[in-house]
């Protein structure tokens, strides 16, 4: 009788999900009690609805390193903390666009550039803007940026140089998320998502698993980005940096992160669910699960501070799922 339950259960929230609803929290909560086996289906089902047999590749350019004011527990670039990553100003906009420009036959349709700190100066925003029109120039890959708090204006003023796609994490649920961070808030992070919004441009944000929260937590940051209507969602997976508060926390499991891609996909069907920061750390030589547990994207090549996969590698092991890079 349980079983008949389940299966009934599933198939709701499955064909919920494929009309486009994403599940309730309780039913979210619901499906983080079942075997990971039993969410695979659904979870593959509603990804090919959405998004056939394609997966897109992006790419990241840490483009000034080190030395941020703010104390976020995980960062190995927070000068709160004694970590061997490197501290270095704003690159050109020059050596950004050669940096593209090298990297353009990964294959990636998104070329982010990220800097550390809780914003950029003027002066810093007008030369991302000029690399932002040196990389859509060149029509190969659409230009990215991370670059802290900013305002509608200074979106805007990016938007019209180039920019495709602003990104800005939430983390983790407004709830937990003082026990991450407390030198800016939870609020101030949700507001840069509507101003870039507003400013016209395509969101991408998404969070950090392995923090210690919850999966309350993890439903609650699910629901935040759906209400914002974020169309791009990163997922990260812990890998604790020597250093930081959080060099001693447990990394999760393999099956814990990929339940986690399995229930996002449940919450938020129409999303791009992009496997980011500590893939091959966390899930290994079991990466190849994570389409069909619903994620439809990843990151490739390094991150901001430790070594991912390279390109060559990546499209190698994803073509021989038989799926195609958009």
């Amino acid at each position: 009788m349980q079983e008949m339950v389940t299966e009934s259960f599933l198939a709701e929230v499955t064909d919920a999900a494929v009309a486009g609803r994403g599940c309730t929290a309780e039913e979210a909560r619901a499906l983080t009690r079942l075997p990971l086996a039993s969410l695979v289906p659904g979870a593959t089902r509603i990804r090919e609805t959405f998004f056939g047999s394609t997966v897109s590749f992006c790419m990241i350019l840490n483009a000034r390193s080190g030395s941020c004011s703010e104390n976020c527990r995980y960062c190995a670039q927070s000068a709160h903390h004694n970590t061997e990553a490197q501290t270095y100003d704003l690159f050109s906009a020059e050596k950004i666009a050669l940096d593209a420009e090298r990297r353009q036959q990964s294959g990636a349709s998104h070329y982010g550039i990220v800097t550390s700190g809780p914003t950029v100066s003027d002066d810093e925003l007008a030369e991302i803007g000029r690399a932002c029109g040196l990389i859509a120039s060149s029509g190969n890959v659409n230009p990215c940026a991370s670059l802290g708090a900013l305002t509608v204006e200074q979106l805007s003023a990016l938007k019209a140089a180039g920019l495709k796609r602003f990104h800005h994490n939430l983390e983790t649920s407004e709830n937990f998320f003082p026990q991450i961070c407390t030198t800016h808030s939870y609020e101030s992070r949700v507001q840069t998502m509507r101003n870039a919004i507003k400013a016209g441009l395509e969101v991408c944000s998404g969070g950090l698993f392995g923090l210690g929260e919850s999966w309350d937590d993890r439903i609650d940051l699910a629901l935040a980005l759906r209400d914002l209507g974020v169309s791009s969602v990163p997922v990260n997976f812990l890998n604790p940096v020597q250093g930081t508060p959080l060099e001693n926390q447990t990394p999760l499991t393999a099956d814990e992160a990929l339940r986690i891609l399995a229930v996002l996909r449940y919450l938020m069907p129409k999303a791009t669910l992009r496997v980011c920061g500590g893939r091959p750390a966390v899930l290994g030589d079991r990466q190849v699960e994570m389409f069909a547990c619903g994620a439809n994207a990843l990151m490739t090549g390094n991150y901001l501070t430790t070594a991912g996969m390279s390109p060559d590698e990546d499209r190698r092991w994803v073509e021989s799922l038989g799926l195609q890079i958009r």
